[in-house]
């Protein structure tokens, strides 16, 4: 603590610098891609903010993964244009089977029109007092 300089405020080591700084730009940028990707898919979105930054992270890291196998190893960074394509991609993939096992697409064991959606958005809403006999 004798080289402690409280105007510099805590200093890292190089490498440890960096990875605070990597994971706080895929943090941010995961964050964006994900408002990005359920901007896009249309519908109504299960999950809050949390799963929001978790399948942005995640799509932006699938997508820039598989991107960088592809082209042989070559470093892709979240921040250029092709990142960021490839990490909306990634999202939407994430996005898409988070619906999926959700129940949003399809009732198991039902065939499923628009007024079954309607029926099923709206019936919990919607008190049915015919349905009971109330008797003095």
């Amino acid at each position: 603590m004798e080289n402690f300089d409280p105007a510099q405020g805590i200093v890292l080591h190089d490498s440890l610098q960096q990875l605070v700084n990597d994971v706080l730009v895929w943090i941010g940028f995961g964050t964006a891609v994900g408002l990005l990707a359920k901007g896009i898919m249309p519908g109504r979105d299960p999950g809050g903010a949390i799963a929001t930054i978790l399948m942005g992270v995640g799509g932006t890291i699938m997508g820039c993964g598989i991107c960088s196998y592809f082209n042989h190893g070559q470093r892709i960074i979240p921040i250029s244009p092709l990142g960021m394509f490839v990490g909306i991609l990634g999202t939407l993939v994430i996005l898409f089977f988070y619906k999926m096992l959700g129940g949003y697409y399809f009732v198991e064991g039902e065939y499923v029109t628009q007024s079954h959606r309607r029926r099923r958005r709206t019936g919990s809403r919607r008190r049915r007092y015919d349905a009971a006999a109330y008797e003095d």
